[in-house]
């Protein structure tokens, strides 16, 4: 099994305790590996790596883990830098979703306006990260979690050499989601979804072997008056069924704009503040383990759960220990969706050995969904280009070619509110 020097970038947040669960969890992959945090805040780190060696120890694989606020003393000699933080914090969230509300525009985290200056700021960032890998750890590869990751994979695979994927459970969840909401076992599925990230489409949809939209359409026939169903999980089997396809759960921003977009104006708190709400009690949960003498997560009190990032480790251990095994990832198209040109990083089904992440052909997208997700590559290739070196006017074209905005006028005025809300995040060119 390989040992490995993983580098952490985000090793402070209130989803690291269980990512360093899940590589742990994963220990007998990674023996006599090192896991180094980096983050800006040291009492946070702190408790992250006192826990995590707690449970390394009582596990017996031979982890080290320690933890610097010193993000180039922590790149030497690295094998693996895994990125997952959120510039801003949730206060930055809060305002990727609030802001374009009252511009009557959906406010969501990687969609739309939100989406957009999350992206700014990340790239923001990620642009010193990509930097200093490339002086000091060039072969180490970069496993991306920060959001949006399709955007983020798409401006560090144009601009850098080093080896890079992008990476989301989206696709592993989203038919489960729509299986248990028809009540189906999700056990019996056997799914592949293409396109981009939080914007991919079912290509193979099956259930025991059978195709699973007959099944989705009695389901949501019998369900369609039921009001112990949400509304929520009715959109998405209903568009399931319409388009035969199972969607991104993303998709709902776009199929049914209105109903949403209603739905979050008249929600007195947004995502993020309902997350900031809970944000104290998870890291009293994190410092009372990280006393314990036997942590363990309460995945009611941790942030994503006790094991977060699983598949970023399934991938590493494929990579590291050259599984040769199939995962979807974020990597450039190469020819794998028809659809899309060579070059844009798309969500595709990929071979996965030590010779790295190769996308496996796929041919083309269901033709009643392609046309959409051609759209938001567009502005995904715009937008990474804009975060990187970009300026206003660039950032402004983008944003207006947003499928959720569309307008010119009103993406300027949107543009310019939201980069001055940010303007602490965001790099000066993106300001005038």
């Amino acid at each position: 099994m390989a040992a490995i020097k993983m580098v952490y970038i985000g090793g402070g947040s209130t989803r690291a305790a269980g990512t360093v669960a899940s590589f742990i969890h994963q220990g007998d992959n990674f023996k006599d590996s090192e896991i180094v945090l980096v983050d800006l805040n040291e009492e946070r780190l702190e408790i992250v790596r006192k826990m995590a060696q707690k449970m390394a120890d009582i596990q017996g694989t031979n982890i080290k883990i320690t933890a610097t606020l010193d993000r180039k003393a922590a790149l030497q000699d690295s094998d693996a830098v895994l990125t997952s933080f959120r510039p801003g914090g949730f206060e930055a969230r809060y305002l990727d979703e609030s802001i374009p509300l009252k511009h009557g525009f959906i406010g969501q985290e990687t969609q739309g306006a939100g989406g957009f200056f999350m992206a700014m700021r990340s790239l923001h960032v990620l642009k010193g990260i990509v930097e200093d890998i490339e002086a000091i750890s060039p072969n180490a590869w970069l496993f991306n979690y920060t959001n949006p990751v399709n955007i983020v994979s798409e401006a560090i695979t144009h601009h850098s050499p080093i080896k890079t994927v992008s990476l989301c459970e989206g696709p592993i969840i989203f038919p489960q989601w729509i299986a248990e909401t028809a009540g189906l076992d999700p056990a019996h599925l056997d799914v592949s979804m293409i396109g981009l990230n939080h914007n991919c489409w079912s290509n193979r949809h099956l259930y025991k072997g059978q195709d699973i939209m007959p099944l989705l359409a009695e389901a949501y026939e019998r369900l369609k008056d039921d009001p112990s169903v949400s509304r929520h999980q009715l959109r998405m089997l209903k568009l399931a069924v319409t388009m035969g396809s199972i969607p991104a759960d993303y998709f709902q921003y776009f199929y049914y704009k209105e109903e949403v977009l209603e739905q979050l104006q008249a929600k007195p708190t947004t995502r993020s503040q309902d997350i900031l709400a809970k944000v104290p009690d998870y890291w009293k949960h994190y410092t009372e383990q990280a006393e314990s003498a036997t942590p363990e997560l309460d995945p009611n009190r941790s942030r994503g759960g006790i094991h977060e990032l699983e598949l970023a480790f399934d991938v590493m251990d494929a990579v590291f220990n050259d599984r040769k095994e199939v995962w979807t990832c974020n990597v450039p198209n190469n020819g794998a969706i028809a659809d899309f040109p060579a070059d844009r990083v798309v969500e595709v089904p990929c071979f996965v050995d030590r010779n790295g992440i190769a996308p496996i052909a796929q041919g083309h997208m269901p033709q009643q969904t392609a046309g959409l997700v051609k759209m938001l590559g567009e502005y995904q290739a715009l937008t990474a280009e804009a975060g990187w070196s970009g300026t206003r006017i660039d950032g402004i074209r983008a944003l207006a070619s947003h499928p959720l905005v569309y307008s010119i006028d009103r993406a300027e005025k949107l543009y310019d509110e939201m980069a001055q809300a940010h303007k602490a995040y965001l790099p000066e060119r993106l300001l005038k």
